[in-house]
């Protein structure tokens, strides 16, 4: 009987560490290979940019504590042209170090030492929220049903992953539009910060509530929405936030 032809599956996903610490770098790159992820590594900021032009990541794992050319530039860099997940490494525990992060535009921290399972899981989540990515070999097909939703002048294409102000697009980073989706799937309806975190990263959340109003800000300028007198996003003292009626 001829022997049968194992062929490994093809990766879903891709997946860029950046780290310069190496040995590090290439553990986590081995579980997540593991985990059929197509991961490749980088060790400073000035290759990481390099890289992810040229490997387009739906996932990027990166140092906040790099030489040279730091995790937070290197996001805002990332920023311009990629919408790929960012996790930021840190070796600090503070809630300001995790708030810089995530105002540059990363969706997730994690901090050192960290078990590479926890990391591989917290991927995991994040890439089973519902959107549509763009055609590639591997990836799993899209799901999302065309939807549309307007509130005044915004109006928001759910299947495609648009936004759209007064008819000109707003780019909107992955979390944020993740963000905006929860709350315009439930107009009216008052959203604990809680229950935002959690929605839009798919997994309970035990740290500081007050990180989703990072997101919030953001998304709150490139809508040109005054928090004063807000028409999209409302916050309801105390509690969290409900989408407004546009008008």
């Amino acid at each position: 009987m001829a022997a049968m032809n194992h062929t490994p599956p093809t990766p879903c996903y891709r997946a860029l560490i950046v780290d310069d610490e190496a040995a590090l770098a290439e553990v986590v790159a081995s579980y997540l290979q593991r985990e059929q992820f197509d991961a490749v590594v980088a060790t400073n900021g000035s290759e990481a940019i390099a890289v992810a032009r040229e490997f387009d990541p739906d996932v990027v794992i990166l140092d906040l504590g790099l030489p040279g050319t730091d995790g937070l530039e290197v996001c805002r860099q990332l920023r311009t042209f990629s919408d790929a997940y960012v996790v930021m490494l840190t070796a600090r525990d503070t809630e300001t170090d995790t708030v810089v992060g995530l105002s540059v535009g990363a969706d997730d921290y994690i901090t050192k030492p960290f078990s590479p399972r926890e990391l591989v899981a917290r991927i995991r989540a994040m890439l089973r929220r519902p959107r549509v990515l763009q055609p590639r070999a591997g990836r799993p097909a899209p799901t999302e049903i065309p939807q549309s939703r307007e509130f005044g002048d915004l109006r928001i294409d759910v299947a495609a992953r648009e936004v759209y102000l007064a008819d000109e697009p707003v780019l909107l980073t992955r979390t944020e539009f993740d963000l905006l989706d929860v709350l315009s799937a439930h107009p009216g309806v008052v959203l604990a910060r809680r229950q935002l975190l959690e929605s839009i990263r798919g997994e309970p959340w035990f740290g500081s509530d007050h990180l989703i109003d990072v997101h919030i800000g953001h998304l709150r300028r490139k809508l040109a929405d005054d928090p004063a007198q807000p028409r999209y996003i409302v916050t309801v003292r105390g509690v969290g936030y409900r989408m407004g009626t546009g008008r």
